[in-house]
């Protein structure tokens, strides 16, 4: 894992240790990935895009079972409270669909079936070990790191607006339906990264803690762009589609 400066004797002001939070964004978040570039740019095939969705269906579907395991650890119910609702937000509830089932209506926009694709028997290996080592790691790590992996969502407002656009304009699948995943991630994520930057800076009190918060996020980073580093090498260079994954037209 990647080592920055704040792994250190020292404890450093919140402002900071918000800034090397920050920094790792700048550097290292998936936005930049070129694969994103590829899509973003209106320059990603059908079948690259159809790749996409169906293995980024693999992130959205653990999301509630990593922020269930969170939960298994928080023993202040008020922390607990505010923690579930972002299980709500992905499951759903008995009254309104959550974001899997928003992606699987992208899903069956870009021209999949939905139970093939909610099923992940198509998803590329390195998409299934990078998913399930972000889960393994907020099961096994101490709560406040697990609370740290989150902070991804500093950066992902610009990211989302930044599909939104590029996809509306220059695919015809978009659309307010197809998209309204992203959408509503517009309102969810600063939302949930307001209250997770101000606990994990409140409760990052020893530069222990403060090196586990920069680690964390660091590791999640890592965690998105291998995502993206998988789906580039089968489907768009050097194209090799690993034993049992998703064929494009099959």
């Amino acid at each position: 894992m990647m080592e920055w400066k704040s792994v250190s004797k020292n404890l450093l002001s919140k402002n900071d240790l918000e800034e090397q939070l920050r920094q790792i964004g700048a550097k290292k978040y998936h936005d930049k990935h070129p694969f994103h570039l590829l899509l973003h740019g209106g320059n990603a095939t059908q079948p690259q895009i159809q790749a996409w969705v169906l293995n980024r269906y693999c992130y959205q579907a653990a999301i509630p079972r990593k922020d269930a395991a969170l939960l298994s650890k928080m023993a202040d119910s008020g922390l607990r409270r505010k923690w579930r609702r972002r299980i709500e937000d992905h499951d759903g509830t008995s009254d309104q669909d959550g974001g899997i089932e928003r992606w699987l209506i992208l899903a069956e926009g870009v021209g999949l079936d939905r139970n093939y694709v909610s099923s992940t028997k198509g998803a590329l290996p390195a998409t299934k070990f990078a998913v399930e080592a972000y889960v393994d790691f907020v099961r096994n790590q101490p709560l406040f790191n697990g609370i740290a992996s989150s902070l991804t969502e500093l950066f992902a407002p610009g990211l989302h607006q930044e599909r939104i656009t590029g996809l509306l304009k220059h695919y015809e699948f978009a659309n307010a339906k197809t998209l309204a995943y992203f959408q509503k991630r517009l309102s969810q994520a600063p939302r949930d990264v307001e209250f997770g930057l101000e606990w994990v800076l409140e409760n990052a009190n020893t530069p222990e803690r403060q090196a586990g918060a920069i680690a964390a996020l660091d590791f999640k980073c890592n965690v998105l762009w291998a995502q993206l580093d998988a789906l580039y090498y089968a489907y768009v260079q050097p194209g090799l589609i690993p034993p049992d994954a998703w064929i494009p037209n099959s």
